[in-house]
């Protein structure tokens, strides 16, 4: 059936509906259908120019637009997760993490750096979907609880951006674990009156959600985001009825008390920046060092 798709030489192609797309070189927003170079859409750090839908951005991304002049170090890069329980299912547990290693270039779902945000030292963490859909297992929890404590040991203030679809059911109780040690982590972060502020992006879902993600000073959402426990669609087969319009979405939890403030992911550094400008004026916590 070759005559159903066009061929360039040098180009692979995919079809979309109507239209060739070079692979690599364009996306279609899943808001509004838009097809836009990724040099467009780099410039505007993923954010559709037509709706204004977030794609997904990976974590140097965020640290980018996180960190003053996009300058951060980054730790943790030597830890990554075991086979316990040498899970299998489609694919053994072992073969699917070796390819999302080959895939992101990570060494699990979440990195962690440091650097300045308006002058004021930071302690942060940014998880990436791309790495078996942002999974928790017990080296994300572990490298969570090491930004945390990197911020207790430097007395600074942490920022963990969230894009997880829960815990990783291939390190099952494990994994779970983690829920409790980085909310203990953020418990003694609060005890020395240090802030923590937590951005929920598309998806913050599942057990990450019910620990770290919700416990923010300041819970910052980009907009449209799903957040939430559950899926809809779990949640709607359980209690047997349609949910309300915009259910889980950054701007429904943001009305309801959940979230604190919906933040374009490009006004993201200066939100923060003026936020750690008022608490930490306002705190008797001396400055980084």
């Amino acid at each position: 059936m070759a005559w159903f798709q066009r061929k360039e030489k040098g180009i692979r192609t995919k079809r979309s509906g109507q239209n060739d797309i070079p692979v690599g070189h364009w996306t279609k927003c899943p808001g509004c259908g838009q097809v836009s170079n990724h040099r467009e859409l780099e410039d505007r750090s993923w954010v559709c120019p037509k709706c204004n839908h977030h794609l997904k951005l990976n974590a140097l991304g965020y640290f980018e637009l996180l960190f003053d002049d996009g300058a951060f170090i980054l730790h943790d890069e030597h830890l990554s997760s075991a086979d316990p329980f040498e899970f299998t299912d489609r694919k053994t547990y072992s073969d699917r993490y070796t390819a999302a290693v080959q895939k992101t270039g990570m060494n699990e779902a979440v990195r962690s750096a440091t650097g300045t945000v308006g002058g004021h030292p930071v302690s942060a963490a940014a998880m990436d979907f791309r790495f078996i859909g942002g999974s928790m297992g017990s080296v994300v929890g572990e490298i969570v609880a090491r930004t945390i404590k990197r911020a207790i040991t430097r007395h600074c203030p942490a920022v963990v951006i969230s894009q997880s679809g829960g815990a990783r059911m291939m390190e099952g109780a494990l994994s779970l674990m983690q829920m409790a040690k980085t909310s203990a982590q953020l418990a003694r972060l609060d005890e020395v009156g240090l802030p923590y502020f937590s951005v929920l992006t598309n998806p913050t879902t599942g057990g990450v959600t019910a620990s770290f993600a919700m416990l923010g000073d300041v819970n910052i959402a980009e907009p449209g985001a799903l957040i939430g426990f559950a899926g809809p669609r779990v949640i709607r087969e359980t209690i047997g009825q349609d949910l309300p319009s915009g259910f889980q979405s950054s701007e429904f939890l943001r009305d309801r008390g959940f979230v604190d403030i919906i933040v374009d992911r490009r006004n993201l550094h200066a939100t923060i920046v003026r936020l750690l400008d008022l608490i930490l004026e306002e705190s008797v916590v001396p400055q980084c060092a």
